[in-house]
This record gives C-alpha cells, structure tokens and sequence, in this order.
C-alpha cells in the first residue's frame, strides 16, 4: 500500500518549503501553499529559473496565515550544503553573507490589489508592503516586493480535472512517488551523476509503498516507477483529489535547493532520454486538482478510486 511519507507547502512562490506533519488542503491545495509571490519593480514574478537564490529564503505562516515570517538560510552554515552536489565550494556560491534578521510581515489581505504577471497571464494580488520590499530587495540585490492573493481570487485550473489554485505554475497539489525518484537517481548514476534528492522537484506530496498488502481498492504497486501517472482519483485523509496532468520540468529542477545554486544539466539530462512528453518537455511527477478539502497526514493512505494506463 502507498502511504504519504513527505507533505510540504510552499507558502511563497519560488522559496523555500516548510515540511508539515499535518496539514488542512483547502481548495487551492494545501493551506498556504503558493499563496504569496515575488515580483519585480514591474511586477512580474520572480522564479528560481531566473533568481535562483530564493531557495534560500525561508517562509514560515502560521495556522491562521496571519503573521509570514521570512528569513535567510546561509550556504556557509554546517550541514546545509547539499550531500549531492559535489565539488561545490561556498567561496564560489554568488551569494554573500547578508547578515539580514528575520522579518515577520502582518499579512494584508484588505488593501486594494495590484496588477501582477506570472507566464504572461494578468493577475491581481495584495503588495504587502515596503518593509518586506526592502527586505527582499537586499536579499535578491533587485527591485522586488511580495505580493498576496487577494481574498477574492479565482484562478482556474486546466487539465483533466478542472479546479483552482494560488500562483502555482499550475495545478492545486503535485504529487511524487520515492520509486520514481528512484528510477531517475539509478540512471543518472550510471551515467557517471550523482543522485538528486527530492527537494529539486518541490513537490506537496510524496508517497511510498509501506509493503503491506492492500485493502480496498488500494494503488497498485506503486514500487513500480511512475505508476502515479495513471491515478485519476485519489483520496488521503479526508480529502479527494481529481487528476489533471503531468507534471512537466523546467530550469528549475536545476538549481540545489539548500544553496540555491544552479548546478545542471541534471535531471533534464536524464529526463530527456526517457520521459519526454507528447505535449512537448519532460514529464516527471503529476498534478491534481482538489476535490474535497480535508485534513491529511504523515502515514495516510493513499486510495486510488480511478485508475488509468499511465501514458506520456
């Protein structure tokens, strides 16, 4: 049986994730998940495949998602170089020790929105202020502000399953199975790589086979690399999930999360000798629109209620 083994959120798009023990999925997916957004001085969003220093920013929110707190992981500090990036030195890294404190933002949902701009597509959101712009300004080293989603917003999902989110690139919740990694990391090495961990693809959820025998109508052997390509209909916990799409890569599967450094060509490398996507791209991961909101959890069971023959 498949069990959730990973949930994270991504309060700010871009940043740093939290890892959750628990956690509420509303119906934009998991409870603040990529509900904040930095842009530049035109408001067009920040993303690691251009900035790739914002994985060294870490967002916390608490339950009610009232107070954001945001804070700056040195690449100098003990046990935050990633074990799988070798030969990378920290005098190389171009970020400098910015000696910045932590900010804690009140979060403002009431003022009157702005335009903003992610993919081209027009948006409206909350600016949160001049205090956060400074402070991500400093850390960035351009122009930048953070922005909310307004209480108001109604972003439609497409894909199999229609649905909505926040500033996701697109899609409520991505999920992940460990075997899929797997498969990826036993390629890359025998092409002379060194594995990749989780984290380069952020992921909300991932899943793994407990080995115990199923009940219900169960996963499948999700052992099986990309087995998850073909769930249609999932339930964890209280809530359901609907199917929408492959996940398909970008840069920034490149950059190391805990130095938020570009390191490629891997995983796109790899990827494109064998996930490559009839849509165009590579395909690893998928991603569900939410059905029913609920509350899941680390060990959770996932139950796959529609099924169909993975396909890129």
């Amino acid at each position: 049986m498949a069990r959730v083994v990973e949930l994270t959120t991504y309060p700010v798009k871009g940043c740093a994730g939290v890892e959750l023990t628990e956690a509420l999925m509303t119906e934009a997916g998991l409870a603040h998940d990529r509900c904040f957004m930095v842009v530049d001085g035109d408001g067009v969003f920040r993303s690691q495949r251009r900035d790739p220093r914002l994985a060294l920013i870490r967002p916390g929110i608490g339950a009610s998602g009232d107070q954001l707190t945001l804070g700056v992981r040195s690449v100098g500090d003990p046990g935050v170089a990633d074990p799988h990036v070798a030969d990378l030195r920290v005098e190389d890294l171009p970020v400098a020790d910015l000696g910045v404190e932590d900010l804690c933002v009140d979060v403002d949902r009431t003022s009157p929105p702005v335009d903003v701009e992610m993919f081209g597509t027009p948006y409206r959101a909350v600016d949160q202020g001049e205090a956060a712009a400074r402070w991500l300004t400093r850390v960035l080293g351009a122009p930048s502000r953070l922005v909310r989603v307004p209480p108001d917003h109604t972003r439609a999902t497409d894909g199999l399953t229609p649905g909505t989110c926040g500033f996701a690139d697109s899609g409520a919740v991505h999920l992940i199975s460990r075997a899929s990694l797997m498969a990826l990391n036993a390629r890359i090495t025998e092409g002379g790589g060194t594995p990749l961990p989780m984290s380069r693809f952020r992921p909300n959820i991932v899943i793994d086979d407990d080995g115990a025998p199923e009940a219900g109508a169960g996963t499948g052997d999700v052992s099986v690399p990309h087995h998850e390509d073909g769930f249609r209909r999932l339930t964890i916990g209280d809530t359901e999930l609907g199917f929408t799409k492959l996940a398909i890569r970008c840069a920034v599967t490149l950059v190391d999360q805990p130095t938020g450094v570009r390191v490629g060509p891997e995983p796109l490398r790899t990827l494109a000798l064998y996930r490559r996507a009839t849509v165009g791209g590579v395909a690893f991961g998928t991603k569900y629109a939410v059905l029913r909101p609920g509350k899941l959890a680390l060990g959770d069971l996932v139950d796959v209620t529609e099924w169909d023959e993975p396909r890129l």
